[in-house]
């Protein structure tokens, strides 16, 4: 187990005062059996009325309201946690779905709902037909296929990161041939769905000691990977961008049907037009000392992402 501090500060400046609408904020880190949140502060300049509210999705949702005008906001996320995922996981996958294709229960078809729809439109089939490369047989196994349907999204797609906001479908992506982790991750999801499976986007870090994965540069240095739910082994992550399973070097904050609706920080303003001088996302994410000298936490190693 290892203790992570996490910073994700947030910062807008605007050539004049201008009036603050809601601001919908997910930053708060899910907790799993993996990932124990110690503790979690928000703070937000200037001063804000904060809510509190779960989402459909069991995401921690705040939600601040403003009463003054300004020329700033900031709005920091500060985390400590505690990741204790194994190096290689091993999953209990029901006797049931060991191999593909498999049903699944009533209730879990149900309850997965939407997750197990595909999201793209696939004039002529060619998604479809792409994904079925990865089938060698059926029946085949389940956990081997999964692995292997990742691993090609990055093996068949280059990663580039791009600053522009929206993602690519995955259509798009394939035409491409390169794509940021959040292209990789509606890609992966799409492709599952496809084939029958529940999958959800998640949206939040990577834990990198050593510098070595990929997926999480540009600004805000957050990353996007897939959960993919298989029954007896429950929802399984999978990074297509590090070709990784199981959420070693992950940490997760929202999860969603959709990439929209993992956004971290997402609101609007009153003001005239070009009132925006600039914005500004920074991730540090650190394994630190606990112990505290006058309000000062020792560092033991640098901060493991960082951008602005």
């Amino acid at each position: 187990m290892v203790s992570i501090y996490t910073a994700h500060t947030t910062t807008y400046r605007y050539w004049h005062e201008v009036s603050l609408g809601p601001h919908r904020l997910m930053l708060r880190p899910r907790e799993t059996r993996d990932l124990r949140l110690v503790s979690h502060a928000l703070s937000i300049e200037p001063e804000a009325s904060v809510t509190w509210a779960h989402d459909a999705a069991g995401n921690a949702i705040a939600t601040a309201t403003f009463d003054s005008q300004t020329d700033h906001l900031v709005i920091k996320s500060s985390s400590q946690i505690e990741l204790s995922a194994p190096l290689w996981p091993v999953f209990a996958i029901s006797a049931s779905a060991i191999e593909y294709p498999f049903l699944y229960a009533n209730d879990e078809w149900v309850d997965l709902g939407a997750l197990t729809v595909p999201q793209h439109d696939d004039p002529g089939g060619r998604f479809s037909l792409w994904i079925e490369g990865f089938v060698a047989a059926r029946p085949t196994d389940t956990l081997s296929l999964l692995t292997d349907i990742s691993n090609g999204v990055s093996a068949q797609i280059s990663y580039q990161s791009r600053e522009s906001e929206g993602t690519q479908a995955p259509l798009e992506t394939l035409d491409r041939g390169w794509g940021t982790c959040r292209d990789f991750a509606v890609l992966l999801a799409e492709a599952v769905r496809v084939l029958g499976f529940g999958a959800r986007i998640v949206s939040g870090y990577l834990f990198d000691p050593g510098n070595a994965l990929i997926g999480s540069g540009g600004p805000g240095s957050t990353h996007a990977w897939v959960e993919i739910f298989v029954p007896g082994a429950g929802w399984i992550a999978f990074d297509p961008t590090n070709r990784s399973v199981g959420g070693k070097n992950l940490i997760p904050v929202s999860v969603a049907r959709d990439i929209r609706q993992v956004v971290p920080v997402a609101g609007s303003f009153a003001g005239a037009n070009g009132a925006l001088a600039g914005l500004d996302v920074e991730v540090a994410i650190s394994i630190r000392d606990p112990d505290r000298v006058s309000g000062t936490e020792a560092w033991i190693d640098r901060p493991e992402r960082k951008s602005s």
